[in-house]
């Protein structure tokens, strides 16, 4: 048996990444402005992640102008429904991994025991 967190892909996986594809498949068509205020980004920072899925062949990108003004829209590939079932189908098997019935659930960790703290306090000579 192949261990599951080994199909993951380090492209999708990618909390923000994998937001994006999930927007995407959703939605099948989404303005960069509600990606980025959905998913709290800054538009550099979304530009970037969605340069990779791009590269990558999971999103096409789309810019145009709508009521005058510069728009870009993200849609997802098939590639990119193929990457994102697969990812889902691999966090489903780790998910029933720890969810198996008949295991016990892990204990709580004990809390660790205070420190103590020392005030030292400077004194003119």
């Amino acid at each position: 048996m192949t261990e599951p967190s080994n199909s993951l892909d380090e492209v999708v996986h990618q909390r923000t990444r994998l937001g994006i594809l999930t927007i995407t498949h959703e939605a099948q068509r989404v303005e960069f402005g509600f990606l980025q205020e959905t998913l709290e980004l800054t538009a550099g920072n979304l530009s970037k992640h969605l340069q990779v899925l791009e590269a990558a062949g999971l999103v096409s990108i789309e810019k145009g102008y709508e009521a005058r003004r510069a728009k870009t829209w993200v849609s997802i590939t098939r590639q990119g429904v193929a990457a994102l079932r697969s990812e889902i189908g691999a966090l489903k098997q780790i998910v029933a991994r720890v969810e198996k019935p008949g295991r016990a659930p892990a204990a709580p960790a004990a809390p660790a025991a205070p420190r103590k703290r020392t005030l030292r306090v400077a004194t003119d000579p």
